[in-house]
């Protein structure tokens, strides 16, 4: 993976023959994006609808309207979580266009938007317990699958994601809007990911970049940006749980978090995560570029989104079929 981390050339890692694009990440070193680009043109995509399963305990859903944020225990299988470990392998050998490396020894990378590419992120999207579960958290009666994201940090990564939130950084805004963290290995408490609860009930803060943990210049001030969290920790109430795979975090597009190096822990870390759109869910037009692009999505600001590219995953039982349109 080459990818710019210090405003220097693109740097070159042998050992890891994952192959990032300079310049086309907006959370990596750079806002713009490069010429070259995969086929971005709408496609039909199979849709294969999640299971419904029992409504998740109520007061698990209280917790997560009232902090932004829960952990959920033993939502994904074995067999799946063994299909998105070689997945994020063959991801690595075999990168997308948006594919990033936030280090020069290139221990902190992801990648996004290969869910069409990579079966096992298809399965985790259509086919997991997933869709179910975030709609009912997010009390939606349909659920449309954004995208998958990818992240890596190796071992004795010494890299820390900065305090930032995600909906600033899509073309989406709305409140039935989420995110959700999987891990594929065990995280303990000195390497999990931190959230500041009720964060989600304030204000869209100016994105950050990763690499350099600066906000986007491009955005100007149309957003406040990222108060100081670990200057005074004690004045925000900070959630984090240790996980196992299999376990999975779902948080709202607006809650802030980071996660912390990797250096004090002989494990690494990867993770699967994915971004969930509700009932009103509709398309942003940013100041800036958005991570990812998603150029090929041209609709007005406020209209709905749907398009073929985000599937109906879920539909809550009763709801009317108004509610999930076809994307055959």
């Amino acid at each position: 993976m080459g990818r710019r981390v210090d405003g220097g050339d693109p740097r070159r890692t042998p050992h890891r023959p994952v192959r990032a694009h300079p310049g086309r990440h907006p959370r990596g070193g750079r806002e713009a994006h490069g010429d070259r680009r995969r086929d971005l043109r709408p496609r039909a995509v199979h849709r294969t609808r999640a299971t419904v399963t029992a409504g998740p305990d109520p007061a698990l859903v209280e917790a997560y309207r009232r902090d932004g944020v829960v952990v959920v225990r033993g939502v994904l299988e074995v067999e799946l979580l063994d299909e998105l470990a070689a997945a994020v392998e063959a991801n690595r050998l075999d990168p997308g266009p948006d594919a990033c490396v936030y280090d020069p020894d290139a221990t902190f990378w992801d990648d996004y938007c290969n869910w069409e590419r990579f079966d096992a992120y298809r399965r985790l999207a259509l086919e997991s317990p997933l869709p179910a579960l975030v709609g009912q958290l997010m009390g939606s009666t349909t659920v449309r699958f954004f995208h998958e994201h990818v992240l890596v940090k190796e071992a004795g990564s010494a890299a820390r994601t900065p305090w930032h939130h995600d909906q600033p950084y899509y073309c989406v805004d709305g409140d039935q809007l989420c995110s959700v963290w999987a891990p594929l290995d065990p995280v303990g408490p000195e390497a999990a990911l931190e959230f500041v609860a009720g964060s989600h009930t304030g204000p869209l803060r100016l994105p950050r970049r990763f690499v350099d943990h600066a906000d986007y210049d491009s955005y100007g001030d149309a957003f406040p940006p990222v108060p100081d969290i670990d200057a005074d920790r004690d004045r925000h109430r900070i959630l984090s749980w240790a996980t196992e795979p299999g376990d999975v975090l779902v948080f709202h597009m607006r809650t802030l978090h980071s996660t912390p190096p990797a250096a004090t822990t002989a494990r690494r870390r990867r993770a699967v995560a994915t971004r969930w759109l509700g009932d009103d869910a509709v398309f942003a037009r940013r100041p800036g570029p958005t991570s990812p692009p998603m150029t090929w999505l041209t609709l007005e600001p406020g209209a709905p989104l749907v398009h073929p590219r985000l599937p109906a995953a879920w539909r809550a039982p009763g709801a009317d079929d108004a509610g999930v349109t076809s994307v055959a």
